[in-house]
């Protein structure tokens, strides 16, 4: 997914996380506030065709086995310690039950509380550091349970995904307090503690963008 500054960070008029969700326009586009700095998402075919691919998969998975999870459309979250910031995931899985202490939701369908969200994924096109460097962070601070990257270009910087690059999922998981990561490639079966009845491969989401 390409990002497009509205306007360059050094004009810009710093917003709050509230004036933005009072100005971010309702079904046309994408949008996240990054510091205080909009940015419209930009997704690519390729892009748009994974989540989709992804969203049918986990949910089958929620249905199959009774969770009491959605999936979002779309839905910004916010982090904890920034009133400047919100992100809008390429897939966010909620659990409904929690929702009732979520004070923004109704009003603009706005996360604060990682025990909402069971999982996260962002998927990968051009703006890697944002997912591997500041989304990671925010997440595991926010204490988000589950957080996949998908980056089917093997985009990512080689401390995150190895030496040489190649397309590869990272899972990272709560465990006491900090994401532990798992990295899988090619045929490896995707392992996560929210699905354990997934049965995918890193190979079947890959194959999409060689499409």
């Amino acid at each position: 997914m390409t990002q497009t500054l509205l306007e360059s960070e050094s004009e810009a008029q710093l917003m709050t996380l509230e004036e933005f969700l009072d100005w971010v326009p309702d079904g046309s586009g994408r949008y996240e506030l990054h510091r205080g700095v909009v940015k419209e998402m930009q997704p690519t075919g390729t892009h748009e065709q994974i989540a989709s691919f992804l969203t049918l998969k986990l949910g089958v998975q929620i249905e199959s086995l009774g969770l009491p999870y959605f999936i979002a459309r779309q839905c910004i979250i916010k982090p904890i310690d920034s009133d400047q910031s919100g992100f809008n995931p390429d897939l966010t899985i909620i659990n409904k039950n929690s929702l009732k202490q979520e004070p923004m939701w109704k009003k603009s369908s706005t996360i604060t509380q990682g025990e909402t969200l069971p999982l996260v994924v962002e998927v990968v096109s051009t703006n890697w550091q944002d997912d591997y460097l500041l989304k990671l962070s925010e997440y595991e601070k926010l204490g988000i349970q589950e957080y996949w990257i998908v980056d089917y270009l093997g985009l990512g910087g080689r401390r995150y995904i190895g030496n040489p690059k190649q397309p590869t999922i990272s899972v990272y998981q709560m465990i006491e307090g900090e994401y532990m990561v798992n990295l899988f490639r090619e045929n490896d079966p995707i392992q996560s503690a929210i699905f354990p009845e997934l049965n995918l491969t890193a190979a079947q989401i890959f194959e999409l963008g060689e499409s």
